[in-house]
């Protein structure tokens, strides 16, 4: 399958394809707004209302998504017990964001008490950035150890087409997990922003380019190969 036409097709045919094309749009208006706040109030009025309905569109798409961690501790929780141990807190954290971000939708969209939105925003960022921490420093692990294994293959002077492919699968793993931490490292500004605010995480260009970093990263390792 080699037509991008198709590609595009299975991509936002998955939650997270439609997921990171919306989320684009949130981060886009974002900066838009920003740009033409103080020159062009009725453009700044409509970009930030595309932002906060591109918001309110991906909570609503998230929902049930707190059970993607779950399963993935119940179907592959890590090779060693230190990459378990941290993929327990990673998806524990990952859980307690979507979760919590079911009610902060709620509140948002007014149909339970929108004072609890704050609250409930909260508890979501905040588990949100311990997910983080821990799955990016599981990835960092785990790109150690495909170096290492990187070079134990090359060593060796005359590579089988076996070990040729071994260090093709390295290669792209390695791609996929520095794809994954960009994200989880731009995502964690955006949660420290709500968490701990503070004039650079609070700032819209931080927030907007962290968005789209985000963003552009899951694009592409949801991209179909």
């Amino acid at each position: 399958m080699n037509d991008s036409a198709d590609k595009l097709v299975i991509f936002l045919a998955k939650r997270d394809g439609i997921d990171k094309l919306v989320k684009t749009f949130q981060y886009v208006s974002k900066l838009v707004n920003w740009h033409v706040e103080a020159t062009n109030p009725d453009i700044s009025k409509r970009f930030k209302q595309w932002e906060v309905a591109s918001g309110l569109s991906r909570k609503a798409f998230r929902t049930g998504r707190f059970l993607t961690g779950f399963n993935a501790l119940r179907r592959n929780p890590g090779s060693t017990l230190s990459l378990r141990f941290l993929a327990v807190l990673g998806n524990a954290g990952e859980m307690v964001y979507f979760f919590f971000d079911h009610f902060l939708w709620l509140a948002r969209i007014g149909t339970i008490d929108a004072n609890l939105a704050k609250r409930m925003s909260f508890i979501s960022a905040f588990g949100e950035s311990v997910g983080y921490v821990f799955f990016i420093i599981a990835d960092f692990i785990m790109l150690k150890e495909g170096l290492k294994e990187e070079r134990k293959l090359r060593r060796s002077k005359e590579k089988s087409v076996e070990e040729e492919k071994k260090i093709e699968k390295i290669r792209i793993d390695r791609t996929m997990r520095l794809m994954a931490v960009a994200a989880n490292v731009a995502d964690l500004f955006i949660a420290i922003a709500e968490i701990e605010p503070n004039p650079f995480c609070n700032h819209t260009v931080t927030l907007g380019i962290s968005g789209l970093v985000s963003a552009w990263a899951g694009w592409y390792r949801n991209w179909p190969s």
